[in-house]
């Protein structure tokens, strides 16, 4: 196990306190004005005492600085290393992520997600761990590692949900394990891994944008096409992974093509979950629409445009975890326009 540590304190740090110290017990000491009472001698004693602390207070004050610079850059590469961003381009597809996490100043959280190019097509992987912020990077991690291997080897989606499903039960039995190396020695008695579960929807999008899905337990993607928004599908999904073992049937679901200048939105239930001040939950379907009247609704912009709704909708502070991926078919040319642009529109299942 790796364990990150600070910087030891050096003989060059402690120079600056050692010299006020110094300075204060000199003064005590040799000086005889330190000895003599009246109004003037105890003005310079507490000046000199005020000095003394104002410097001792002011390089612990730098070096929490320069620690708490070091911890967050440490983070920022552990973080993206397990979360990392997808390339904007992936065999013809415009794809770009990002997540919102619950915990203020982390850049991860319980949400996953992964866009990789195999000889099979372009595969994505979107889950939600139970739970949110830096305490569910465990599960996170586990999964995605598996994802990356399984999305090349395995020749069907079914073979990589069951790989998914291995890697997640495996890291459940370590973390029950107070032995294993991954629990540090220390089970965790409060959060029992019997509960632990994960939702998990994966995509495929073969190079004639033919879509197939399997889907346990997660929120179905939207559809954009022009100024239209509608789910992807309808279906009743699989249990989320950790409740149920996966049935011996796994067959992914054909999804129509994703044709040219289309686009998907995936998204983790953290958003559709999220809430105002007065409780009312956000709408997600009626700001896909809005960030779709401006044409190109490129897929930076429609994801710009939902984190910010999201941000006004919970005053800046949501509840949990939100991620977003969008995935835009630039494959060939857009489908020509007939007469104005359509409203958009929302169909509900």
């Amino acid at each position: 196990m790796i364990r990150i540590k600070g910087r030891a304190p050096t003989a060059r740090g402690a120079v600056l306190p050692m010299l006020w110290g110094a300075l204060a017990v000199v003064y005590k000491v040799c000086c005889p004005a330190a000895t003599q009472e009246g109004l003037g001698t105890r003005v310079v004693t507490n000046g000199v005492c005020f000095a003394v602390g104002s410097g001792l207070m002011f390089h612990g004050r730098r070096a929490l600085l320069r620690e708490l610079r070091l911890a967050r850059r440490t983070a920022r590469v552990a973080q993206s290393a397990v979360l990392r961003p997808p390339s904007p381009s992936l065999d013809g597809l415009g794809v770009v992520a990002a997540q919102l996490s619950a915990d203020p100043g982390a850049s991860v959280g319980g949400d996953l997600y992964e866009a990789i190019a195999t000889e099979h097509g372009v595969r994505v992987v979107m889950g939600d761990v139970r739970g949110h912020g830096l305490a569910a990077l465990g599960p996170v991690a586990a999964l995605l590692g598996s994802f990356r291997e399984a999305a090349h080897d395995e020749a069907g989606l079914d073979g990589v949900l069951r790989r998914l499903e291995r890697a997640f039960a495996r890291h459940l039995r370590e973390r029950a394990d107070p032995e294993s190396p991954s629990t540090g020695g220390i089970a965790d008695l409060d959060d029992p891994v019997t509960e632990e579960f994960v939702t998990v929807l994966l995509l495929e999008i073969r190079p004639d944008g033919a879509l197939a899905a399997l889907n346990c337990g997660h929120p179905w993607p939207y559809r954009l096409a022009g100024t239209t928004v509608e789910p992807l599908a309808r279906d009743e999904p699989l249990p989320p992974l950790g409740l149920f073992p996966l049935p011996a049937d796994l067959t992914p679901r054909a999804c129509g093509p994703l044709r040219p200048a289309e686009s998907l939105v995936l998204f983790t239930d953290g958003a559709e979950d999220s809430r105002d001040a007065r409780g009312r939950f956000f709408a997600l379907p009626e700001a896909l629409c809005a960030a779709v009247r401006e044409q190109p609704a490129s897929p930076r912009r429609v994801l710009h445009h939902l984190f910010a709704a999201v941000l006004r909708h919970t005053g800046g502070t949501p509840t949990d975890d939100v991620a977003f991926m969008v995935l835009r078919n630039e494959r060939g040319p857009a489908p020509k326009a007939r007469g104005s642009a359509r409203p958009a529109t929302t169909r509900h299942g």
